[in-house]
């Protein structure tokens, strides 16, 4: 009887070309060759196109002929990949060299073990939103994890209204606001001291930075709210900037107003069947720190 095959293409990536991240890539390709699954990798890794039945391919290519893409590195590569590949419904795995990969659940040691697990349909999917950032004097911006309105500089205020569906909410004068979706909620968000939200939440947080207020909370809205941030202009303050995922930065203009939503596309995040979210919060943030291992303490 014939195996069932749950992937025919399967593409590489990477936003770096250092020796160790080809070492992995050659190894993950090793893996997927002797599955009998076609590879293609991007031109960050192109120098793997010299092994027999390994293609380089363009993003479009990438895109339109694979069932799966392995991304290899932290979250910032698994952030950039879902921009530029995940957006369009190309399932993501993400391999960690990162430090706290909250995105990327292989770690380097168990790369045979748990791709040959994936490859035989042994994993789990998880579906996450993108948001979108519009303004009135640009084009959209995508964030996964978070977008951010701030003043560009240290100890400068910038103020500003919020409402949540057209329904106003608060002024404030603050450094900025973090907005992000619950897959952003252990990134930027964890460090401002925001709520850590399950992915399978869905809701956008809402968090101030440094506000000039003795009394400030976040801000939990359901996924189909519409965000509206009015830009309040003033004397002597900067001009505010608005970033996506750290990446994308927009200069504001005075008066301006920004319109976030969940955005339509989903990103597919393939795991490991073994894969956790909380057992990810206690390895990764700490949780249990002092709890003993062993079974019952005497």
């Amino acid at each position: 009887m014939k195996k069932k095959q749950f992937f025919k293409t399967i593409a590489i990536t990477s936003t770096s070309k250092e020796k160790r991240i080809l070492d992995i890539a050659r190894q993950c390709c090793e893996v997927i060759l002797n599955s009998q699954i076609k590879v293609l990798v991007s031109d960050n890794l192109s120098l793997l196109s010299s092994l027999t039945k390994v293609k380089n391919a363009s993003d479009e290519d990438i895109i339109t002929q694979s069932d799966l893409l392995i991304c290899i590195g932290g979250d910032g590569t698994m952030l950039s990949s879902a921009r530029r590949f995940g957006f369009f419904g190309l399932p993501m795995l993400g391999i960690n060299l990162g430090k706290l990969g909250f995105l990327t659940d292989i770690a380097p040691k168990d790369i045979t073990t748990s791709l040959l697990e994936v490859i035989n349909g042994e994993y789990i999917e998880d579906e996450r939103f993108f948001l979108e950032a519009t303004t009135t004097s640009s084009e959209s911006h995508l964030a996964l994890n978070e977008v951010v309105i701030h003043s560009g500089a240290v100890a400068q205020l910038i103020e500003y209204e919020v409402y949540i569906d057209d329904v106003f909410v608060y002024r404030q004068s603050a450094d900025g606001l973090i907005i992000n979706s619950p897959t952003g909620s252990t990134a930027y968000s964890l460090s401002g001291g925001g709520p850590i939200v399950h992915p399978g939440v869905n809701a956008i947080t809402l968090l101030p930075m440094f506000p000039h207020s003795l009394s400030s909370s976040s801000l939990i809205v359901g996924g189909a709210s519409k965000i509206s941030i009015k830009m309040i202009p003033g004397k002597g303050r900067g001009r505010a900037k608005l970033s996506m995922d750290s990446h994308d930065t927009v200069l504001l203009k005075s008066k301006e107003i920004i319109n976030i939503i969940k955005a339509t596309p989903i990103l597919r995040l393939i795991h490991p069947k073994n894969h956790d979210f909380y057992f990810g919060c206690r390895n990764k943030l700490g949780w249990s720190s002092v709890i003993s291992n062993k079974k019952e303490d005497k």
